[in-house]
């Protein structure tokens, strides 16, 4: 619109002519609006209230005497107030580039001051404390012109080739080399530590792989030899069983052949040897009664009488038989019964007389004397021989 006048973000418009501004001021500060502004009758002019660099780079003399080069920056801008925009206004409004020489020359005059009056040990180590003792100082210059101060850095400090400051930091560089070779000697020992655990960790490992590798291989082999022999043993468990049955079958047929040659030739030979022992006490029993018979002459001449007298005895018994009144039943068969009777008795009586005969001799044994070879039978008398004594055996009927 015509007429109408607007400031930037960062800027002060400046309007001049007319009534006077606040404060006995010679124009208008307006900021952050808008104003109308009469042509020829009103002049408009802006100042910047951006931010502002100076460098400033002085040499110092500090209380030691020693010249130091000082390199430093400083960050400034115009206040934000009316009466700040007034003050620069009416200073650098028309040259506004004068703000950065003139805050330098300013800030230049007291960092001299301020180093002249500190050593180098104080002013290395404590630059911090020589930019707040700087600001300080120019505060309230800086506020008169309408400036104020963000920021001053102290960029560099260099005594030339005077060689003070590095004589100061040798010993600390000595520290600082010799902590730094312990370090690295510790870094070194460290990495050769932690290789020498990364080599036996291997080794451990590979020790540990080999052994399993060794126990699957073993297994494996067992597994294998196991296999093989599968076959073998059970071949040789099958024979084994063939040989078991085998030997039981031979012991089988021993035990058979053994009860066959016991059946075949023990048995026989103890049935001979019964045999031979029953015949041995026969004949030992012969011959004890053959030496019987010898030691009694009597008795065997006594048992050659009977045997003859035998027949006779039979014909007495048959006698005797002659006037018994006896039923023959069955013709000749009868008859041949009653003759085989006849001989029985006959025997059965020269038993008696035998038997009469050893009870005679036991008691002629004990001192009885009877005659020898005779034997008194009812129905028997002794014969008489012609010379008129007794002779064998005759009837008494």
């Amino acid at each position: 619109m015509f007429g109408y006048r607007v400031p930037a973000p960062d800027e002060a418009m400046l309007i001049s002519g007319g009534r006077r501004g606040l404060g006995g001021a010679p124009f208008r500060v307006v900021t952050g609006h808008g104003k109308f502004v009469l042509p020829v009758f009103r002049k408009t002019r802006f100042l910047t209230l951006s931010m502002c660099e100076s460098e400033v780079t002085e040499t110092c003399v500090t209380r030691q005497g020693i010249s130091l080069h000082v390199r430093a920056v400083i960050a400034f801008k115009v206040g934000n107030d009316t009466e700040s925009i007034i003050n620069a206004g009416q200073r650098f409004l028309s040259d506004q580039d004068q703000m950065s020489i003139l805050t330098g020359r300013i800030f230049a005059g007291h960092l001299r001051s301020i180093i002249g009056s500190m050593t180098v040990e104080e002013i290395v180590t404590e630059r911090q404390k020589l930019a707040a003792e700087v600001l300080d100082t120019s505060k309230l210059e800086m506020a008169k012109i309408g400036l104020i101060v963000d920021s001053l850095q102290i960029q560099s400090i260099d005594d030339g080739d005077t060689g003070y400051i590095d004589a100061m930091s040798a010993p600390h560089k000595a520290a600082i080399q010799r902590q730094a070779q312990i370090a690295q000697a510790q870094a070194t020992q460290a990495s050769v530590e932690a290789q020498q655990v990364a080599a036996r960790n291997q080794a451990e490992y590979a020790r540990q792989t080999a052994i399993v590798q060794a126990e699957y291989s073993a297994e494996v082999d067992r597994a294998q030899a196991q296999a093989a022999q599968a076959g073998p043993l059970a071949q040789a468990h099958a024979q084994q069983e063939v040989l078991a049955a085998q030997t039981e079958l031979a012991e089988r047929a021993a035990q058979l052949r053994q009860q066959q040659l016991v059946a075949e030739i023990v048995r026989p030979a103890e049935a001979e040897a019964e045999r031979i022992k029953v015949l041995a006490i026969a004949d030992a029993e012969r011959m004890k009664i053959q030496a019987e018979a010898a030691a009694s002459h009597d008795r065997v001449a006594l048992d050659r009488m009977l045997i003859d007298q035998l027949p006779l005895i039979v014909k007495e018994a048959a006698g005797g038989l002659a006037g018994a009144n006896v039923n023959v039943l069955n013709g000749a068969d009868g008859l041949g019964e009653i003759a085989a009777g006849l001989v029985a008795q006959g025997l059965t009586i020269l038993d008696s007389v035998r038997q009469n005969l050893s009870g005679q001799n036991g008691q002629n044994g004990q001192g009885a004397e009877q005659p020898s070879g005779w034997l008194e039978l009812p129905g028997f008398s002794r014969p008489e021989k012609e010379d008129g004594t007794e002779g064998g055996p005759s009837s008494a009927g």
